[in-house]
């Protein structure tokens, strides 16, 4: 299969369809569950998505080490074009690291501001231009509100799409009556799109909470493989 071919049928097409074409530049979308669900292989295809179609993504990583994610990447790519006899595998592949910057901050010494700081720092003046940002591992028990404002507004000025993970933890419920993580609830303003991760027998769900102005749409019919953690139809 050509590379062309594979971001025509990609699910994240799917996806796209089901969030009124997706994210969009200037916006935070965010990928929510419990932990050890399958965020980082979500957050890792969509930013794959994006690579393919040459364009540039910086990965965040608030959890593991730069090793660690870069496994993530090799082993997806290697499973997708595995799966779909992708032609002209190293040079694809070679293209997709070229326009990748993965980055590994710790929460206890760097903060929100800091974070623009250095994400400013490589697209205005290192000339990464960007079209992505995905943040893994960030702790959003520990955030201010106003994180988010200020991150929002980061993206709007820097015309990026920004990806967040989120871990949802703590006392029951850990959902409210509108199935917003209760740990998100305060930063609900500044998220426009929401999908939290709902394990099944067999597979892991998708379930979108919002999707720019809407408020529990319409199913998305998109799961995540519990054995491959590939994103699939349903």
């Amino acid at each position: 299969m050509l590379k062309e071919e594979l971001i025509k049928k990609s699910p994240v097409r799917i996806l796209e369809k089901g969030i009124e074409g997706g994210l969009m530049a200037g916006n935070i979308g965010v990928i929510s569950s419990r932990k050890g669900i399958g965020k980082t292989s979500v957050l890792v295809q969509l930013a794959m998505d994006k690579l393919m179609q040459n364009k540039k993504v910086i990965h965040v990583s608030f959890t593991t080490q730069t090793s660690y994610v870069i496994a993530w990447y090799e082993n997806i790519f290697t499973e997708v074009a595995k799966r779909k006899s992708l032609e002209h595998f190293g040079d694809v592949h070679d293209e997709l690291v070229k326009n990748r910057v993965i980055m590994n901050f710790n929460q206890d010494s760097i903060d929100v501001n800091q974070m623009i700081k250095s994400l400013r720092a490589l697209i205005a003046d290192g000339g990464f231009n960007a079209e992505s940002v995905i943040i893994d591992g960030f702790d959003f028990a520990r955030a201010a509100v106003d994180h988010m404002t200020k991150m929002r507004a980061f993206a709007k000025e820097m015309n990026l799409e920004v990806w967040f993970s989120c871990t949802m933890a703590g006392q029951e419920p850990l959902l409210d009556k509108h199935n917003v993580p209760v740990i998100l609830r305060n930063y609900l303003d500044n998220i426009s799109v929401l999908i939290n991760l709902d394990p099944q027998v067999e597979y892991i769900h998708f379930i979108v909470v919002k999707d720019h102005d809407r408020m529990n749409p319409a199913d998305l019919h998109i799961k995540l493989d519990a054995k491959t953690l590939l994103i699939a139809e349903v």
